[in-house]
């Protein structure tokens, strides 16, 4: 299966437009990466997230889980910032919590590790930003999302 089946956009605009908590599994306190500035983009459009790295404490004013299992209430999408070799786990932990979808950001391809997601009922997007999506999504809509 090719990453293009995991960039489905009708499945992109169901995920951005019902999705309300995000768990972010490898967001960052560092301004600069993508691991900071696209949930912290998330977050100002209205998403609830949730961070999940076990090397802070807290991440956008919300107290941060060392892995997907210590989230204490369900989430609607684990958002990956890992490399590609490091996703297998958190897809295990993301079938552990009972996700629903589970988003791969650009550049991290694991083919494996999303057919054994699709395979566990998981709704997979893979190698797509959610932010240039959810403005693609706003803009698609007529909708102008505040950056």
């Amino acid at each position: 299966m090719t990453n293009n089946n995991f960039k489905n956009q009708q499945t992109i605009n169901h995920l951005l437009a019902t999705v309300k908590t995000i768990a972010v599994v490898g967001l960052s306190n560092r301004p600069g990466r993508p691991g900071r500035y696209v949930p912290a983009y998330m977050k100002g459009q209205g998403y609830r997230i949730i961070p999940v790295n076990p090397t802070i404490e807290e991440g956008l004013g919300e107290k941060a889980y060392p892995d997907l299992p210590s989230v204490p209430e369900p989430v609607d999408l684990v958002l990956v910032f890992r490399r590609p070799e490091d996703v297998p786990p958190v897809i295990e932990q993301a079938i552990q919590i009972s996700a629903p979808a589970v988003w791969l950001q650009t550049g991290i391809i694991n083919e494996q590790a999303a057919e054994t997601a699709r395979q566990a009922g998981i709704t997979v997007v893979m190698d797509a930003c959610m932010m240039v999506e959810h403005r693609r999504w706003k803009a698609s809509q007529g909708v102008s999302a505040v950056p």
